[in-house]
């Protein structure tokens, strides 16, 4: 129709309305497309709108103003500060005033922020973590066929306050370290520490995942099911720094378990146990005492009034809790993870689970190296010594640094591996009536020393202040909450009892799984 039009030399007001009536348009625009069909070349695309450089989605402004915004982009918006627009655009006016330029509208400004890419100013103005849901899983996690084949570890802060068991007094929020195994979907071991995670917290879980749990459940009284235990073929962590000390390296390569790190990049390799740990926190905002995921879900509700669960008691709660999950169907497995670690056992038979906890866990207990001496050996101006150690003193200029285990919740003794590099004896304190004290406790005690001027600190003086601390802490008329956290570390610090003799059993395993010890070179700082 508009073609014939434009073949007549005038088009008049009839025939333009005819069109227009016919086309479902205006006059005006009956007039505008005929001038496009006798600018064009005699096609149908002549008809389609044509957008000017400037208008509505194009830049009128000039290139020194569009330089003013990008520069303030960058600097002033694209920053963990997280400037508002508002604040945005004053800052280009006032620089575009400086600089004699025109300054632009506001929307002008909002629409160049609109136009960026919603990954990169997530990442500049919250963080990468921000941004996961929008980027690409990318690749595929290895396929898992069979129970204890791979075997994922996390650690979380626990959105809830725990109180210490004599005054029921807030004392903070306590950390969770879990391993799931992915075939199943079974958690197969978990520990709850006041410490932040590290590799004894990996060891602690890890010792937690290889023994039987029945022993376990008795003493905090959970008449409960939890027969998955096990030690892990393959161990699947993330890059911190907890995951990649010697003494979890090690203690891999003794129990013949391979160490994977997740891809750098690709955090959904780990999703299957961040998943679980977030719908444990889920269920842990409905306690008394719950922090919520963040201050604005809490309100105005006082979670350390409110708190009333002891450590126990919340490690309690959280076997509970683990049980009813097993039982439960888990929708992608079509099942329960019970069930599923129950067909896993019939086709694959019973795992290999620990006889001896504690000398797995010596396993996986931070490296010290230290050179014999006459009197044992002495570790941060404590002495330890036994008569185990009385055949190699002869020869100890000969021996090269000993490598020794430290539990650092219980300083009272320690773990030397043989030179043969096949067993652990334990030496405790040279003068047993030291009383026993954690990492934490030792290192206060050196710097409150270390604030008195002392300028060389012997042992009886380390222990003395030890003693001077803690009964400060136990006699004070109103304990804070540090106190209390502290002293409620000191009741955990003592895990495992005393063995009669210097000698630690190795743990019970088949002869194809030993692996000699391998020596590290590098010492590890703890």
């Amino acid at each position: 129709m508009i073609g014939k039009l434009a073949e007549r030399g005038r088009v008049g007001l009839a025939a333009a309305d005819e069109a227009a009536i016919e086309l479902g348009i205006s006059r005006r625009q009956v007039y505008v497309l005929l001038e496009r069909y006798r600018q064009g070349s005699g096609l149908v695309t002549d008809l389609s709108s044509r957008r000017s450089n400037g208008g509505k989605g194009g830049n009128r402004l000039s290139e020194p103003v569009e330089q003013v915004i990008r520069e303030l982009l960058r600097t002033r918006y694209l920053t963990r500060q997280k400037r508002s627009i508002a604040s945005l655009y004053r800052e280009v006016v006032r620089v575009c005033r400086s600089r004699g330029l025109p300054a632009p509208a506001r929307n002008t400004v909002a629409a160049r922020i609109a136009r960026l890419d919603p990954i990169e100013v997530g990442q500049r103005r919250e963080g990468p973590e921000s941004v996961r849901p929008l980027q690409s899983a990318g690749g595929e996690a290895p396929a898992v066929e069979s129970i204890l084949e791979r075997v994922q570890i996390d650690h979380t802060l626990i959105d809830l306050i725990v109180v210490d068991e004599r005054e029921r007094q807030p004392i903070g929020r306590p950390y969770l370290t879990a391993a799931i195994d992915v075939c199943s979907r079974c958690l197969i071991g978990m520990v709850v520490t006041l410490e932040p995670p590290s590799a004894v917290s990996v060891g602690l879980c890890l010792a937690h995942a290889a023994r039987d749990k029945r022993p376990w459940l008795e003493r905090l009284g959970v008449e409960a099911d939890w027969p998955m235990s096990g030690k892990p073929k393959l161990l699947h962590v993330d890059n911190a720094a907890e995951f990649k000390s010697e003494a979890l390296r090690r203690g891999c390569e003794q129990h013949g378990i391979e160490l994977n790190y997740r891809p750098l990049g690709q955090p959904h390799y780990g999703g299957i146990i961040e998943r679980v740990i977030g719908t444990a926190m889920g269920q842990i905002h409905e306690l008394p005492g719950t922090t919520f995921s963040n201050p604005a879900q809490r309100g105005e509700y006082d979670s350390e009034k409110m708190a009333a669960l002891t450590l126990p008691e919340l490690e309690k709660w959280l076997a509970l809790a683990v049980a009813t999950y097993h039982g439960t169907v888990h929708t992608t497995l079509g099942q329960t993870p019970a069930g599923k670690w129950a067909e896993g056992m019939a086709s694959t038979g019973v795992p290999v689970v620990t006889t001896n906890p504690t000398a797995f866990l010596v396993d996986f207990l931070p490296v010290i190296r230290r050179k014999l001496t006459r009197t044992g050996f002495v570790i941060d101006h404590v002495h330890y010594f036994a008569d185990v150690l009385k055949p190699w003193i002869a020869r100890r200029e000969q021996l090269e640094r000993f490598i020794i285990r430290r539990d650092p919740r219980d300083i009272s003794r320690v773990w030397v591996l043989d030179p043969d590099g096949s067993d652990y004896f334990e030496v405790p304190y040279r003068t047993l009536s030291n009383p026993a004290v954690s990492v934490w406790e030792h290192r206060q005690a050196m710097a409150r020393l270390r604030e008195r001027g002392a300028a060389e600190v012997d042992e009886a003086g380390l222990f003395r202040m030890i003693t001077q601390m803690r009964e400060i802490s136990e006699t004070a008329a109103k304990t804070t909450k540090k106190t209390r956290r502290e002293s409620e570390r000191r009741k955990r610090a003592v895990t495992t009892p005393r063995s009669t003799g210097p000698v630690l059993e190795p743990p019970v395993v088949t002869e194809s799984e030993v692996t000699p010890a391998v020596r590290f070179e590098e010492i590890e700082q703890w």
